[in-house]
């Protein structure tokens, strides 16, 4: 972002301060630097003048703020400090610039006061209360304290007096004095079922022995997915308000509000309805009835199709319920509707491309998510939780430079952001800046100490370095915090391993186990198990001392192969590599054949790259979708992982100006290997993605030299960067005009020095992934070998795949050369040993 505009926002935020500051020595009456309770209590009365508080409501509401902001209070009883009082204003308990006026303050001097966005917090309609902001909700029918009144309708007075602290803001919306009496009505249904439920609640805490909420510490955690900002279905059990839609207090509830939206319906113009109808839905959100909040809503979408608002609302009741897919088209119903808009809509913009990022981020499209929190941040440059969010997306598909430069400018612009301080160390952290990383790790900690996602990834840095000690304490604190943190858990364990504490990573790995049941747990448990029992045998003549390796590492060269059939150790490391890729991004249970469909439903303008040729390119964002299609079988986090993957190793490498465009056919063809179906079905996708690009048309089958050359480099850039592939254009010729058939690109294909053979040991470990070879472990890891085994024909020990490709070997055999036989199942090693028992027979009889 501009410097300019982060200073205006700078300067901006210090002319906030300075009301909040106004405001604040106006009621410390004693001078102590605090605000005790009766001055707080002051102060709500103050900049409330219409309501009639009484004692037990100012109790309530002062017992709420001292709760929520008990990290600002002073000792000694001297009540809330400065900083906690501009807290509560940020976290949007009142309006500073509302207060400042009702208290008739002297305005600050010209030049002074800057006045805040518009646009306000993108996600701020749809969070669920927090802080000071949650005392509306949690104490029935108060009003928020350090909410101003005001902005109601002269005729409306009692209405305005008794209305929630939203609608007592100036941009309340509210148009008609219906709508006032029919809110007045509603927050007399709510309270009366708040009060019914909460009775049944408190006899049910009282019968189990809870304290309800007590346990609820859903804020140590960072903004989800980095982003909570919309309640959503994940978390809707630390969040969502305890309305149970199943007693007969709700189903006559929803009776009486269905007489409500009757009225609504009865008005006397389309534009009164929609009016009644908004300010009903509107009411309802703020409770945390969201679904009958929706169905208000919905009605206004009927009654003013072409209105921003209900679209906007209605998608964050929908987010709230976990609907995302919903709420992503209403996003973008109201998106459309804000640009048709022009300049009315200008102020609302922002809001809808945050919390469209957010939906789309639901539904694991990170890419897309990007594209609307940068747009956010350009049309209000001082929005720091646009630029985290963009940072802490950019982060999520391994733009790591990206990500670093947008959570500094969140950090800039909101200095005690703690989640931006936590995403920031992360990037850091992945870019190899671990000290920095440290630092901002150590700053959201200070700032939340119970910040459990800094606690763990600080953890995780520490785990990175070797240092399982400090590892160990941050895993530790986090479970403090976290008991059923079950990575944290099993994290604990591996670095109480590093220690060299088997037995207490023992515990750590059941304890997990416990929390999670998943099955690679189990297998970690006897695999230690198994370590414990299968000790590595020191060599002859040397003592088991605790610095002898039980592995030594040697050269290629000196593993030899016994039979054409045993694949290569350098094959067979950049083929795992390649399975690993396959298997991170589920392209091995996409059918090649879906990708045929793709180019034949895709209807992609042709466009032209920087060197003039033509080209089918799109957006990252479009590719990210058609992505979701041929991953659709994917949950929202593992198809995030998957398009991290995907970036990182093959956008990266198609879009290497950084235009944010890739050709799409270039694209296929690259993935059409690692995709599942049989293998001439996979390169006849790849040949015919190369057909549908533009420079192929009307080739009649046939496709450029130059351009299979091209494939084939980047092929080998993407899958096997460790291989000289720039050198194969020096050999083949990139500028060759003549044109190659499909049987002539499969030699230049299967070539295994230039092209990629390699497809042929990669399918070899598809095929073996469930193989198993009865109790033979590996010499090495002492994992159960799975895959083929490579079995050493001297000393006979056995390794696995992963082991031989790194060219382990134990170090009780230092040899000059070492003999491998590869053994896809154990069908094949019996075969071989009869076949060496008869010729030893036969050798035997001959000699006698």
């Amino acid at each position: 972002m501009a410097l300019s505009a982060s200073a205006a926002a700078s300067a901006g935020r210090g002319a906030r301060a300075e009301k909040v500051g106004r405001i604040f020595e106006r009621f410390d009456a004693n001078g102590d630097g605090g605000l005790d309770r009766d001055e707080m209590a002051a102060l709500v009365v103050a900049v409330n003048p219409r309501v009639k508080f009484s004692e037990d409501q100012i109790s309530a509401i002062l017992d709420e703020v001292f709760r929520t902001y008990a990290e600002f209070i002073l000792p000694g009883g001297r009540g809330l400090s400065l900083p906690g009082l501009l807290r509560t204003y940020d976290d949007g308990a009142g309006d500073v610039d509302r207060d400042f006026l009702a208290l008739s303050l002297p305005p600050l001097e010209s030049g002074e006061s800057s006045p805040e966005i518009a646009a306000g917090d993108p996600a701020a309609a749809s969070s669920p209360p927090s802080g000071a902001a949650a005392a509306a909700s949690l104490l029935d029918d108060h009003i928020k304290p350090l909410g101003a009144a005001g902005g109601a309708p002269s005729s409306s007075s009692r209405a305005a007096a008794a209305a929630p602290a939203w609608a007592t803001s100036p941009s309340h919306g509210i148009a008609f004095d219906s709508s006032w009496a029919l809110l007045d009505d509603l927050e007399i249904l709510v309270k009366r079922l708040r009060s019914k439920q909460l009775r049944r609640t408190s006899s049910i805490d009282t019968i189990n022995g809870s304290g309800g909420a007590g346990n609820n510490n859903f804020d140590s955690f960072s903004e989800a997915g980095w982003s909570r900002e919309i309640s959503g279905q994940a978390d809707s059990a630390s969040t969502a308000a305890p309305w149970d839609e199943t007693s007969r207090d709700y189903l006559t509830f929803v009776k009486e509000l269905a007489v409500l939206r009757t009225r609504a319906d009865a008005s006397r113009s389309r534009e009164e309805a929609f009016d009644n109808h908004m300010v009903i839905g509107r009411a309802l959100s703020e409770h945390r009835l969201f679904r009958d909040a929706l169905s208000s809503f919905r009605r206004a979408c009927e009654l003013q199709p072409t209105d921003v608002r209900p679209h906007f609302r209605a998608g964050n009741c929908l987010y709230a319920l976990g609907r995302h897919s919903e709420a992503k088209e209403e996003y973008l119903l109201a998106l459309e509707a804000a640009e048709a808009g022009g300049s009315q809509s200008a102020d609302i913009l922002p809001q809808i491309h945050v919390n469209l990022g957010i939906a789309m981020e639901a539904e694991g499209m990170v890419l897309g998510a990007c594209e609307h929190y940068r747009e956010a941040a350009i049309l209000c440059p001082s929005h720091a939780r646009a630029l985290k969010l963009l940072g802490s997306a950019l982060f999520g598909v391994g733009e790591y430079r990206a990500a670093e430069k947008a959570l500094e400018e969140a950090i800039f612009l909101k200095p005690d952001y703690a989640d931006a301080h936590c995403d920031l160390g992360s990037a850091l952290h992945a870019i190899g800046d671990d000290d920095r990383a440290v630092q901002e790790f150590q700053k959201a900690i200070d700032l939340k100490p119970g910040h459990v996602d800094a606690l763990y990834n600080l953890g995780g840095l520490n785990m990175d370095a070797g240092r399982f000690v400090r590892a160990a304490e941050m895993y530790t604190r986090v479970l403090s915090i976290r008991p059923n943190h079950w990575r944290a858990q099993l994290n604990k364990a591996v670095a109480l391993l590093g220690q060299g504490e088997s037995e207490e990573a023992k515990k750590a790995l059941k304890e997990a186990f416990k929390m999670t049941q998943r099955v690679e747990v189990y297998d970690a448990i006897s695999h230690l198990k198994t370590l414990q029992k299968k000790k590595p045998k020191p060599p002859k003549g040397k003592d088991d001392s605790q610095g002898e390796e039980a592995f030594v590492v040697v050269e290629p060269s000196k593993f030899k192969r016994v039979g054409r059939k045993t694949t290569l150790r350098q094959d067979l490391a950049n083929a795992l590599d390649i399975r690993a890729f396959e298997k991170t991004t589920k392209l091995g249970r996409c059918d090649a054949e879906l990708l045929r469909k793709e180019m034949n439903e895709t209807d992609v303008p042709i466009s032209y790259s920087g060197a003039g040729n033509p080209e089918k390119s799109i957006r990252k964002a479009a590719l990210e979708v058609i992505l979701h299609r041929l991953l659709s079988f994917l949950k929202p986090d593992t198809f995030q992982g998957s398009v991290k993957a995907i970036n990182e190793r093959i956008l990266s490498v198609l879009d290497a100006s950084g235009s944010g465009r890739v050709d799409l056919g270039m694209f296929f063809a690259i993935i059409a290997p690692i995709c599942s179906g049989p293998v001439d079905k996979r390169k006849r996708v790849v040949f015919d993605a190369l057909l549908w690009r533009p420079a192929s048309e009307g080739s009649r089958g046939q496709i450029r030299r130059s351009d299979a050359l091209s494939y084939i480099k980047l092929l080998r850039a993407v899958y096997i960067p460790t291989h000289g592939a720039s050198d194969m254009l020096e050999m083949h010729g990139e500028s060759d005009p003549t044109m190659v058939s499909y049987t002539e690109f499969l030699e230049m294909f299967n070539d295994p020095d230039w092209g990629f053979g390699i497809l042929s040991t990669l399918v070899k470990l598809e095929d073996s992934d469930h193989i198993r070879h009865g109790r033979h472990t590996c010499s090495i890891c002492r994992y159960p070998i799975i895959g083929s085994r490579f079995k050493e024909t001297k000393h006979s020990f056995s390794l696995c795949n992963r082991c031989y490709s790194e060219g382990k070997v134990p170090s009780a055999f230092k040899l000059d050369e070492y003999r491998f036989k590869e053994y896809g199942n154990e069908s094949e090693a019996l075969i071989d040993k009869c076949m060496c028992f008869n010729l030893h027979s036969k050798k035997l009889e001959a000699d006698t």
